[in-house]
Order: C-alpha cells, then sequence, then structure tokens
C-alpha cells in the first residue's frame, strides 16, 4: 500500500496551485523584462522639435497646436544676447517713448521681462506660463538683435503627437523628430 500512496497521482488542487504559480511568477519575470527594455530603450526615444536656424516665426506654433495654448515656447540664449537697453524683441518697433508701459511691449501677454544689470545693459527673462509660442519676440529679435530670442518645443508639455499638427502646416519645414539626447535644439551661438 506504500508503494500506491508514492505512485498516486497529484490532486487537482495542488496541480492547479503549482501551476497558478508557476505562471504568476512568469508574467512577473516577463513584465520586469519589459519594463526593463523600455527604460532601456528610452534613449532611442524621438521628439518633436524646432530647428531655430531654420524657423521664420510664422506664428503657426500657436495657432496650429492641438494643445489650448501652444507647447511652443520662446526660449532665450543669453551667450547670444546683447542685453540691449532697445531690444528689438521686448520693444515693439519706432516707439514714442522708452519706457516698458504695456504699448511698448512687443509681447501681447507679457510673458518677456527686463531687468536693469547696469547703463546701458538689461537682462530679459521669459515667463513659460505667459508665453504662447506667437513668435513676435523672436521675429523682433531677429531682424533687430542678435537673435537670442528663439521658439521651441516645451517637452513636458507637448504630446507628442504621432504627426504633429504645427509640423504639417510649418512653411519652412523647421519642425521634425530628433533623438532623446538632442530633445532641445538650442541656439548658444551667432
Amino acid at each position: 500500500m506504500d508503494k500506491e500512496k508514492l505512485k498516486s497521482p497529484i490532486d487537482r488542487r495542488n496541480f492547479l496551485r503549482t501551476c497558478g504559480s508557476l505562471l504568476a511568477g512568469g508574467a512577473a519575470l516577463v513584465s520586469g523584462g519589459l519594463l526593463v527594455a523600455r527604460a532601456s530603450g528610452r534613449q532611442g526615444d524621438v521628439f518633436w522639435q524646432i530647428d531655430p536656424y531654420r524657423c521664420t516665426q510664422c506664428g503657426r506654433c500657436e495657432t496650429d497646436c492641438v494643445l489650448p495654448v501652444s507647447a511652443v515656447k520662446c526660449f532665450h540664449a543669453n551667450r547670444v544676447c546683447g542685453y540691449c537697453d532697445l531690444c528689438g524683441g521686448y520693444y515693439r518697433p519706432n516707439v514714442k517713448e522708452l519706457n516698458t508701459a504695456a504699448e511698448n511691449q512687443l509681447c501681447p501677454t507679457g510673458a518677456i521681462s527686463r531687468k536693469f544689470v547696469e547703463e546701458p545693459y538689461f537682462e530679459y527673462t521669459i515667463d513659460e506660463d505667459l508665453c504662447t509660442g506667437c513668435g513676435k519676440c523672436v521675429k523682433g529679435c531677429t531682424s533687430f538683435g542678435n537673435g537670442s530670442l528663439f521658439l521651441q518645443i516645451q517637452q513636458d508639455v507637448c504630446e507628442q503627437c504621432n504627426e504633429c499638427a504645427i509640423a504639417r502646416v510649418c512653411p519652412s519645414d523647421a519642425i521634425h523628430r530628433v533623438s532623446n539626447d538632442h530633445a532641445y535644439l538650442l541656439k548658444d551661438h551667432a
């Protein structure tokens, strides 16, 4: 009888418990492997970005983005900036009086602020929360300054659409996908 007990078939409950444990363990290993593969593959990810040297500041970044407030924002290359008193990206052309009144400022939302450094230099900063990506400041800075202001897609705001709505209508073909290690195409030299 003892030999018969040793050769007896595994009961159904133990069999299902063993199979369930093996399946759960296998699923955990596969899930863990996928997470590791996904995390290590992030360097291969691509992002929509604007080539600041091809951008013509057409204004479509503000109007054609799928988000209610565009993911495109003005960036400032401090190394390129001349810190001018009469900044083409800050002041409207042909201002009557050189003061910071709203009617003299080029930015329609007041996203650019300036701070006195020393005569005749001023420092300019961009408030990303106020910037709508209209490009007016960039156009002014490029036309009447060193071109230190430029448009860029802010990665933490962008939806990374499969087909960027702005890229479809960009007349200069300045928007394209770049790899993760080049997620911001910066304008650091003139």
